[in-house]
Order: C-alpha cells, then sequence, then structure tokens
C-alpha cells in the first residue's frame, strides 16, 4: 500500500526531486500534511527517505515499461515469419520440447539467412517478449548449428511467462529455459546471449560488466521472486556467468543447480535420464555458498586449488610498497582512517582509479564531504596526472577533459543526497545493491561514517558493531570491497612534537572499527606543512595471504591529487618542495 502511494506520487509528479507527506507517519503527528518524505524520482525507480521516522526504501517504477525506448517489433515486418510447422515442432521434439510448451512461449517457424551457414534455411524464432511486446527475435536454423538475430535480445527470453512469489530459473540458453518448462518450472528464463566469453581466475573479467543489463531490466521480477535458482551450463564460462548473476542479485537469495555427471545443462539431463531427473536435479539444487552450513566435501575442489597453486594474494593498488602490505580482495572490509587532512579520501580515490585503468573495475561513491562534480574533477585530475583547475601547472585540455568524463561514466556512480535529509545505513546499502546489479560494481566507498545518521536507541558502540557487521555481510553476500572512512578521536603530540599515526583503536565510538574490519589502514602525514610525504599504514589484516602489518611511505602531489612510488618524486624537477596544507588545494 505504501509503495502504491509512493509509486502513484513518483509517476504523476515526474523525474527529480520532491517532497510529499510521509504515508507512514504523517497520521499519527498533528500536521498531518507536513512534507517530511523526500522523493527522488529517476527513471528506474523513487528512492524514498522520511526525516521524520527514517523510513528509507526503493521503489520500482512498474508502470513504466521496462522494454521502453526499445524498438518494439511485429511478426508481420518478417515476412519469412508464421505460426508452428510441423518440421519445427520436429526439431523441438528431438530437444524433448513438446507442442504445448512451444505454443506456451510463442515459438514460431520460417525461414532466414544465418550467416554463419551462409545461406537462408528453415528456422525456428524465439520471441524476446516484455509486457507482450515483442523487442528482439532469435532464429535458430533446424539442421545446422548457429543463429542469428532481429533486434537485439537484451532481456531474458520468457520473462513474461515468470510468476510473482514464484522460485525463478535463470539458464543460459532458450532450449535449456523450454526444458524446464516442459518439467513443469514455467518460470524460468534463459539470458539473452549466452554466457560472456571472457574469464579471469574463475570470474567474468569486469571488461564484460555491459552485458549483464538484463539484470536490472528483471529487477522487479527478480525481487518478487522466493528463490533465484542458477541453472547456467556446467562449463567455465557457465558457472563464471552463475557466479556474477548471483553476485549482482545477492547471493544470500540464490540457489545452485548442479548437473548429474555427463550433463552440461538442463538439456541433457532430459534427455539422457528423462523429466524425473530435471525434477529431481532441482529439489536437490542447494542454496549458494554464503553463510551456510556445508559439509566439508563441498569445499574439496577449492582445497585441492590452494593446495596445488596456493592461495595468491589480492589485487594489486598499484605501489609495490603498499602491494607488500595491503592487497584487494572482494568480499572484504577496509576501515580507513586518519586525521583531518591526511589525504585518506584520496588515497583511496588513488586505489579506486588504478584499479579501474588497470584491470576495468568499477565503483560506487558514497562520499558526504564531496559533492559528484567535485569528486569527478578529482578522479580525471588523478586519470591524466594534471590539475583540474587553471594554474602555473598546464592544466586538462579540453580534449583530455571529454576523455575524462568517458572515463567516469564508464568506471564510477556516485550515491549523492542533497534534499537536507539524514543518510542512514539502509538506504546506503540499498542503493549500493542497485549499483551492483545495474552497474556491476566490484568496489564501494563510504566517507566518512559521522554523516550517517542512527536510526535505534541502542548506544553509539553497539550502533556501530551493527552497522560495521551489516556491511561486512553485504560485502560477502554481492563480493565486492567496501572501503568505510572514520575519523579518529582527538590524539596528542608525541614528544618529538608530532601526532601519531592513528590506529584501529584510536577511531572514536567503538572498538569495533578494529574487531570487525578485514583490513585497517591509516594514511599520515608525519609533516603536511613541510613535506609531501605520506605514510600508509597497515594496522590489521585478519588473514595473513591478503597482506601484513607495516608501513610504506608514498609521495602525494597536491597539484593532481595523485600519489606516486618513493622512487618518483613529483617534485625532483623543482627547485624546492612545496609546502601542503589542504585548505589551499585547488579543490
Amino acid at each position: 500500500m505504501i509503495e502504491a502511494h509512493i509509486r502513484g506520487e513518483s509517476i504523476r509528479k515526474g523525474q527529480g526531486q520532491h517532497k510529499i507527506a510521509c504515508p507512514i507517519c504523517s497520521k499519527t503527528r498533528k500536521k498531518k500534511n507536513e512534507r517530511t518524505l523526500s522523493l527522488r524520482v529517476e527513471p528506474d525507480g523513487t528512492l524514498y527517505q522520511c526525516w521524520h521516522c527514517q523510513a528509507s526504501g526503493v521503489v520500482p517504477l512498474e508502470e513504466k515499461p521496462i522494454a521502453s525506448g526499445r524498438k518494439v517489433m511485429t511478426l508481420a515486418k518478417q515476412d519469412n515469419i508464421g505460426e508452428l510447422n510441423k518440421q519445427t515442432l520436429e526439431w523441438l521434439k528431438k530437444r524433448g520440447i513438446s507442442e504445448e510448451t512451444a505454443r506456451q512461449a510463442n515459438i514460431k517457424s520460417g525461414s532466414g539467412y544465418i550467416r554463419g551457414i551462409g545461406k537462408e534455411v528453415d528456422i525456428a524464432m524465439f520471441p524476446y517478449m516484455n509486457q507482450g511486446q515483442i523487442y528482439a527475435t532469435k532464429n535458430r536454423p533446424l539442421t545446422e548449428k548457429g543463429f542469428s538475430c532481429n533486434g537485439a535480445p537484451a532481456s531474458f527470453f520468457n520473462i513474461d511467462a515468470v510468476v510473482r512469489n514464484d522460485d525463478l530459473y535463470i539458464c543460459e540458453g532458450e532450449i535449456d529455459c523450454l526444458t524446464m518448462v516442459e518439467c513443469g518450472f514455467e518460470s524460468s528464463v534463459s539470458v539473452p546471449n549466452g554466457a560472456v566469453m571472457k574469464v579471469v581466475d574463475g570470474k567474468i573479467d569486469p571488461k564484460e560488466d555491459n552485458k549483464f543489463k538484463f539484470l536490472w531490466d528483471a529487477k522487479e521480477k527478480i525481487d518478487a521472486a522466493n528463490r533465484v535458482i542458477i541453472a547456467t551450463d556446467g562449463d567455465s564460462a557457465g558457472q563464471a556467468m552463475a557466479e556474477e548473476i548471483a553476485r549482482r542479485i545477492g547471493k544470500d537469495r540464490c540457489w545452485k543447480i548442479e548437473y548429474p555427471d555427463g550433463c552440461k545443462d538442463a538439456n541433457d539431463v532430459l534427455m539422457n535420464f528423462g523429466r524425473k531427473a530435471v525434477e529431481k536435479m532441482v529439489v536437490d539444487c542447494q542454496p549458494w555458498p554464503v553463510a551456510g552450513l556445508y559439509d566439508a566435501s563441498h569445499f574439496y575442489d577449492q582445497l585441492d586449488d590452494i593446495y596445488e597453486n596456493g592461495i595468491g594474494k589480492g589485487v594489486a593498488t598499484g605501489y609495490s610498497g603498499v602491494d607488500e602490505l595491503y592487497s584487494i580482495v572482494t568480499g572484504q572490509l577496509t576501515v580507513v582512517t586518519g586525521h583531518p587532512s591526511s589525504g585518506k579520501s584520496e588515497f583511496i580515490d588513488q586505489i579506486m582509479v588504478n584499479l579501474a585503468e588497470r584491470l576495468g573495475w568499477k565503483f560506487a561513491i558514497c562520499s558526504f564531504e564531496n559533492e559528484p562534480r567535485i569528486h569527478i574533477a578529482k578522479i580525471i585530475s588523478k586519470h591524466f596526472s594534471k590539475p583540474f583547475f587553471q594554474g602555473v601547472t598546464p592544466r586538462l585540455t579540453a580534449e583530455e577533459l571529454e576523455k575524462g568524463k568517458s572515463f567516469v561514466k564508464e568506471h564510477f556512480s556516485f550515491l549523492y543526497q542533497n534534499d537536507g535529509s539524514m543518510a542512514t545505513i539502509d538506504g546506503i546499502i540499498e542503493r549500493l545493491k542497485i549499483a551492483v546489479m545495474r552497474h556491476g560494481i566490484r568496489g564501494a566507498i563510504i566517507d566518512p561514517y559521522n554523516y550517517i545518521a542512527k536510526t535505534s536507541d541502542i548506544s553509539e558502540t553497539d550502533w556501530i558493531s551493527e552497522m560495521l557487521t551489516q556491511l561486512r555481510i553485504f560485502a560477502q553476500s554481492h563480493d565486492i570491497h567496501l572501503w568505510f572512512v572514520a575519523h579518529p578521536t582527538k590524539m596528542m603530540r608525541g614528544q618529538d612534537g608530532k601526532v601519531p599515526a592513528p590506529k584501529g583503536y584510536d577511531i572514536s565510538g567503538s572498538a569495533a572499527w578494529f574487531a570487525k574490519a578485514d583490513v585497517g589502514l591509516s594514511v599520515h602525514r608525519p609533516d603536511p606543512i613541510k613535506s609531501s610525504i605520506s605514510e600508509v599504514h597497515v594496522w590489521k589484516c585478519r588473514f595473513s595471504w591478503v597482506g601484513k602489518q607495516g608501513m610504506a611511505e608514498l609521495y602525494f602531489n597536491p597539484i593532481t591529487s595523485r600519489y606516486s612510488e618513493m622512487d618518483h618524486d613529483p617534485f625532483a624537477a623543482m627547485t624546492h618542495t612545496p609546502t601542503y596544507n589542504e585548505n589551499d588545494a585547488p579543490f
């Protein structure tokens, strides 16, 4: 009821920022029409938050057709397409698919040119439909391997057949989808274009991330599913696709199909062992390994792998000295601290730029101290090692600025709240979930924690502990790396007159900052007035294969906001090293 109200208001008001009376708490207050609920209406849905009762969440705009903006097709435009004929039915029958199932999925017959074959042949036409509209078709020859497309399949095949609150079965091909329907699992779909081609270390190459937009198109039905059961092919590409789908949806909601020996997909099981074997395969599916309970044999393949190859470290930061102490592992939480103006946020931004440049990773940024336009300027400046604003050093050219915009658009998204309401950890996590599903982010930063509103009556110590637990679970479930920036308490100067680098127990509010972090690090400038040298201190590393405690030194260039190795002094060519104060920086 509440979601329906918000959805209706969103459609009526259109895109942008709005405020309305909160349907949750307004009835309990004297000023029932007071506009305490902030709405941020976007093309795909509405983000809402009430500054009075702290209710927050996301409401998809269900009335807006998911296929909006795509070219709607009619079969009449395809002169060679007609109703199911005998040849197509025989072809489907050989794959175990009945006429009833074929008609249910609106399969058609005809002829068409298949580029891989080089001629026109008899085909079975599989329509890609959404809300009853055909916006693409995939044509498969009846006598040879191959396919052609009319339009660009960009959503799930058979998505219109999915029933709310039913289990959702995700397959890799149309025939496997029809196999599941044939065996009684009607809420079955197929990914539009099979498994992606590039797999690195058992995972989808980040450069393939854009091929998963079909998940966002189906978000409403995915969210409404009881369970999401993934039945992609059993080969390495299919399993990597399954892993990526589970990561984006949330592994806690996903279940995994295991095929009998000798079978690589659902249709193989049907053809070799019959319908009962498919049904048993579904009954025996297992929860995705997130935090469940498993017998030891479940992990034996992984155990054999690390015996042969070792665990290996995480992803390198791009700085050899830091890499000896710290590496980036998805599914983990890094707590970052440092005194004001120490460069802790700049350091994490630099790591994200390095990973985006080198590996194609995508990130979400939740920064309460930098509005997006300033943050984008900093990222572009780091990317080109040139200042954004006019000064004594040559700045970015207009051409570099445009290239920088494209780089940021490809690799970064921003959580931005400018309606005067306080952010909540639930609201942040909800938006990060969307960023995972929609953009395929591999990492995110929340900077800093003290801008997040405490929404319960528990002590600050307990609240911080609960918040960190939520973030760790989220990072593990969606296999992303999460950086969380927190300020330390005010520290006394030592006998040398300098303030020491803070550690986990120096962060204000709770000892949980140390206890709950997978990795803890501090960015510290021993002499920020006279020197550009920055220290990166690793004060906790939960797993030895990720890194170890220690300190590494880097140079920080306040002109470009970029860090460099100690053997590459950015000021070496200058007659003097400029003094630095963050308040004097171009940002």
